[in-house]
């Protein structure tokens, strides 16, 4: 049976018996930070099991795209791990329960999948005699093939929350599969017998003392392996063998000019690759893409891996996205996302690939090296610096570097990466500018919060508000006053100050009262619903629980408003434009500019660019009204409110509607109609990463200064130019093709003398052992008029060898040529330059036939020119 038919007979099975069939979720968790990737077949329905909403139906059947990667060194070593895989299951919340999930897990497994009786057997929970009367009374399982298992191994929790026993379904593949040991039996770390369905029975809650009590409603969480039993229903030895990845592998197998089965090595190469290319195919399909933190790491992580195990089979050039074209063209009817995104994941793959391939080589050389010392010193580690500066200049992650080194038998040494790592972060952090806590002790605040409660935030209604200081902090630590020039941070009970955060920046304000005056430059939250106003005593005193007036900076709040409306009118041009596959990737909204990332895998052309521009302006002078509502996160969803991936949203959510235009979740502030705005104008794209792009703009006064600095430019070139601001464009034309015609006249020249150097160099050309040789300073204006020179000799010589040297300021060049019948002698142009650079403090090096240096000694010149003469002879072997 065919990977596809089982999973059409899986959901048909259970859709006949009155579950609702839904599509996978994405492998990008909806509203969940807690964890990266969809990783199991409930995680989608964690809300249904925890109560947190209402399921769309009782029962629910699903074929999950999942992803993990804790197990990946295990990848094509083992027969069963995966990073991407299809995990059908049945779903129960609140309806059916074990008399009817056991019942119906059997009926498939033997009545569908038609698996033998006699080599199938059962686990349950060891106290769980209800499943056991079950199996044995009404399903006919015999009590010698039912095992009770221990907590570890057969009983789900999550820490608090709704938890039960399972209930698993292995079957036994045979002694020759087994590890031989009189032991070996039902969960077994060997081959012989394997878990094909997992079921869960939701029927307790654990409180956080750790005790268990009886859900009202309880719930069945079913999983089965695809690639697991299509590997027994197709009789292979491993998933990897099954006609799930074998077209895949052959794919990969004819590209590389190897044959799938023929050796160990290349066999696992094989594994990987196809592993790695499925899970990263989806993943992008999904919205991830490649950086250097969070689930984008780990794409990044898995592309560099397959790199590497491509190389090993002696692939140079980029390939992987044509794996995974294979991959799309074979799952795209069941998973119709991946046709839909087919452009974008080939392009993002590929730009990946692109970038990463001579670093690879670059590091793999890096690394080589690392190893060979600390083989020739007789140490068996690497430092934790060295492999730190593999990841930092080269971007090889970590878990790479300790893989290769493993594999050569060398450790490394874990602490000192950390190390250098968290001194890299300290830096950076210190680099940024921005505003730094004066007290960074969250515990201060989670305390102020249970005292006084969250802030009460009025800053969308208005921009003044009379409040009392709940507390004041300085120096890290909280005090009860602050007098004039010292900085301090407070907590008032009602804030109209926005603090910093959806990528939009902080407002400013000033607080005051009869006895002082604070000048507030920052505003974030340290804690969630907590408002700390940084600032600084202008005048008098402030103390705990005074009265204040708070009064924001209002043109600074209304200039972050019209580019965080703009923000949102451009996200949805974008998608008007480019099409459905952008996706927000973040922002930074400042009163002067704005800036968005977006994922999309090629530049922007400057039509697109252009319509983009003005689809914004026109929207803006439409005059949309600007209407935000509160509601809850399934409400905005179902009315198709654009929400951020990897945004964490609380039960109630803001929604941002401009005229039925643009819909998006967002807490930001914003105008009140899009006239507000004024003009918005482009300033420029780029790429920030593969897949990645980048767009900053301004509006209102930002767009005016903007066109005031232009014109002020223009006006100014105009004036050098001594031409009409309306007439540049022709007149630089002009400009242009003087240049070019100077720059002609300049090369012609070049050769010219270049010529005449020549002739005279050839009238001091010497024979040293036989062979001509000619060594001359120059007078050669760069290395690539020094090559020049040296191919005009080469070709008048016919025979020998040359070396030439020029200097420009501290720069010296040296060029070396040995003509291509001498070469069977040992002469050789790359090892000689490489000598002669120690003479001028430099490097180089290059081919037998050509080769050049670069040094920074240009006093020590003619010192390298007539080493030469020395040099040869020891090639040559004469002494």
């Amino acid at each position: 049976m065919t990977g596809k038919e089982i999973r059409n007979k899986f959901l048909k099975f259970f859709e006949e018996r009155g579950h609702l069939v839904l599509p996978s979720a994405s492998l990008i968790p909806a509203n969940d930070p807690s964890i990266l990737w969809t990783a199991a077949g409930m995680v989608p329905f964690k809300p249904y099991f925890t109560g947190a909403a209402a399921p769309v139906a009782r029962r629910i059947t699903t074929c999950q795209k999942c992803l993990r990667t804790p197990d990946i060194e295990s990848v094509g070593i083992t027969s069963r791990h995966h990073t991407f895989f299809e995990m059908l299951g049945n779903f129960s919340f609140g309806d059916y329960f074990k008399e009817e999930a056991i019942p119906w897990a059997w009926e498939f497994v033997t009545g569908v999948l038609k698996f033998g009786l006699s080599s199938l057997w059962v686990s349950i929970y060891l106290d769980d005699d209800e499943s056991y009367q079950i199996w044995t009374q009404k399903v006919g399982v015999p009590a010698e093939r039912i095992v009770r298992m221990d907590k570890d191994t057969n009983f789900w929790e999550i820490g608090v929350g709704p938890c039960g026993p399972c209930s698993e379904i292995y079957i036994d593949l045979g002694r020759d599969r087994g590890c031989g040991l009189s032991s070996c039996g039902v969960g077994c770390d060997c081959d012989r017998f394997l878990e094909i369905w997992n079921l869960v029975f939701i029927q307790y809650f654990r409180d956080e003392a750790g005790n268990y009590s009886p859900l009202a409603l309880k719930g069945i969480d079913t999983g089965m392996g695809l690639e697991r039993v299509a590997s027994v229903s197709q009789n292979v030895f491993t998933n990897f063998d099954t006609d799930l990845f074998r077209v895949v592998i052959d794919f990969v197998a004819t590209i590389v000019g190897k044959k799938y089965g023929a050796d160990g090595k290349t066999d696992l190469a094989l594994k990987v690759i196809a592993d790695h290319s499925r899970a990263v195919t989806f993943a992008v399909a999904d919205g991830a893409f490649p950086s250097n933190e969070g689930r984008g790491y780990v794409i990044r992580r898995l592309l560099r891996r397959a790199m590497r195990f491509g190389r090993l089979l002696g692939v140079e050039k980029p390939f992987l996205s044509q794996v995974s074209e294979i991959i799309i063209n074979q799952m795209s009817d069941i998973y119709p996302e991946l046709a839909k995104n087919k452009d974008n994941i080939l392009s993002i793959i590929l730009q990946e690939e692109t970038r990463f391939a001579q670093t690879l080589v670059q590091g793999l050389d890096m690394l080589e090296s690392l190893i060979r010392k600390a083989r020739a010193a007789n140490i068996n580690s690497i430092g934790g610096e060295d492999a730190f500066r593999l990841y930092d200049t080269y971007g090889f992650p970590f878990e790479l570097t300790k893989e290769v080194a493993a594999e050569a038998g060398i450790d490394i040494d874990e602490d000192s990466f950390y190390k250098a790592l968290e001194e890299q972060r300290q830096r950076a952090r210190k680099s940024r500018q921005e505003t730094e806590y004066l007290s960074e002790d969250k515990a201060f605040y989670k305390t102020i919060r249970e005292r006084f409660g969250e802030t009460g935030f009025v800053g969308y209604e208005v921009l003044n508000s009379e409040s009392r200081v709940l507390s004041l902090a300085k120096e890290k630590g909280p005090v009860k006053e602050a007098f004039k020039d010292e900085e301090i941070e407070l907590v008032l009970n009602v804030t109209p100050c926005y603090a910093e955060s959806g990528g939009q920046i902080h407002d400013q304000a000033v607080i005051t009262n009869s006895g002082c005056s604070i000048e507030i430059f920052s505003v974030q939250k340290p804690v969630e619903g907590i408002y700390v106003h940084y600032g600084k005593v202008k005048e008098g005193v402030i103390k705990e629980n005074d009265l204040v007036s708070v009064h924001v900076d209002k043109a600074r709040r209304m200039d972050t408003a019209r580019n965080h409306s703009a923000t949102h009118l451009l996200h949805k041009a974008l998608r008007t434009v480019l099409g459905d596959n952008v996706n927000q990737a973040g922002s930074l909204v400042l009163p002067e500019r704005l800036r968005f990332d977006f994922t999309y895998p090629r530049s922007v052309s400057e039509d697109e660019l252009a319509r983009v521009e003005n689809i914004v302006n026109e929207t803006i002078l439409s005059g949309l009204q600007v209407e935000t509502s509160v509601t809850s996160f399934d409400e905005a969803s179902s009315l198709g409110a654009t929400a951020l991936f990897g945004a964490k949203y609380g039960a109630k959510v803001r929604m941002v509607n401009i005229g039925g235009y643009s819909l998006e979740l967002c807490g930001g502030t914003h105008v009140k109609n899009t006239n507000e705005i004024g003009l918005f104008k482009l300033l420029g794209e780029s790429s920030v990463g593969a897949g990645l792009r980048r767009m900053e703009a301004v509006t209102g006064k930002g767009t005016l200064q903007y066109m005031t600095a232009l014109n002020d430019q223009i006006n100014g070139i105009s004036g050098i130019l001594k031409s009409a601001p309306g007439e540049l464009a022709h007149r630089v034309e002009n400009v242009l093709t003087e240049i070019k015609e100077l720059e002609q006249q300049n090369e012609q020249l070049r050769a010219r003398l270049a010529y005449y150097q020549v002739q005279a160099m050839l009238a001091d050309v010497k024979e040293l052992n036989g062979i001509k040789l000619l060594t001359a300073k120059t007078e050669a204006g760069d290395v690539d008029d020094l090559r020049s020179m040296v191919d005009l000799l080469r070709d008048r010589l016919q025979s020998g060898i040359i070396v030439l040297g020029s200097h420009s300021g501290n720069r010296v060049n040296l060029v070396a040529a040995v003509t291509r019948d001498l070469l069977p002698l040992g002469l050789h142009a790359g090892k000689l330059v490489k000598e002669l650079a120690t003479i001028i403090d430099g490097g180089g090096g290059g081919k037998p036939e050509m080769a050049q240096a670069g040094g920074k000694d240009p006093a020590r010149l003619q010192e390298a020119l007539e080493r030469v003469s020395i040099i040869i002879p020891k090639q040559l072997n004469i002494t």
